[in-house]
């Protein structure tokens, strides 16, 4: 979800600073080459302003990608072709907090309106991966729900499959039957004919 105070000027740029926040170390950064371009310096120029002003750059805040990340960067296409070659130095990297001290130290009007997109952009990630993680908890804790109420469930199941059967073929008489002795019941003609004899 994007902010709504990033206006549609700046959409285009907020997008594109997107894709170039890239996981390293456990860590969401940036690299030199991205966040140069995108407050339109060079990279040797934005370079320069960190080393001149190291302090200003502890390891949280930038640091220099190893051989072995750069390479891994580089299988990923993570690291734009004019970058695989023609760098003396391996690249650094920059989190939230070094863009925006990056942007500081640059002193330029761009760089520090374009380092508030920045910090949108970090801030909507990390956003999104706890949205992420959360998801992920309430999904491990339904399946711990379901496997602890498994046998209740098949139980239930069970019950259900019993109901589910057809009643057993009974003997037995159906209907109200009551404990009297049988009375046998005569016709009106038979009444009307015993009358008749009696009378004579």
């Amino acid at each position: 979800m994007v902010s709504k105070y990033i206006s549609k000027a700046n959409l285009v740029t907020y997008k594109r600073i997107e894709t170039k926040i890239i996981s390293l170390r456990a860590e969401k950064v940036i690299l030199d080459s991205d966040l140069a371009s995108i407050y339109g310096v060079t990279t040797a120029r934005l370079n320069q302003q960190v080393k001149r002003n190291k302090e200003r750059f502890p390891a949280d805040f930038a640091f220099r990608l190893t051989k072995e990340e750069f390479g891994s960067l580089m299988l990923q296409n993570a690291i734009s072709n004019s970058m695989r070659g023609g760098r003396r130095k391996l690249p650094l990297v920059f989190t939230e907090h070094g863009a925006i001290m990056a942007a500081n130290v640059l002193n330029s009007s761009k760089a520090v309106r374009m380092s508030v997109l920045v910090v949108r952009a970090f801030v909507q990630i990390r956003r999104n991966i706890s949205i992420t993680s959360e998801l992920a908890k309430r999904l491990d804790d339904l399946e711990r729900k379901v496997i602890n109420h498994d046998s209740d469930i098949q139980a239930l199941v069970e019950a259900i499959r019993q109901l589910m059967q057809p009643p057993e073929k009974s003997k037995k008489t159906f209907g109200f039957t009551i404990g009297e002795p049988k009375v046998i019941y005569k016709s009106k003609r038979k009444i009307k004919n015993l009358a008749n004899l009696s009378a004579r």
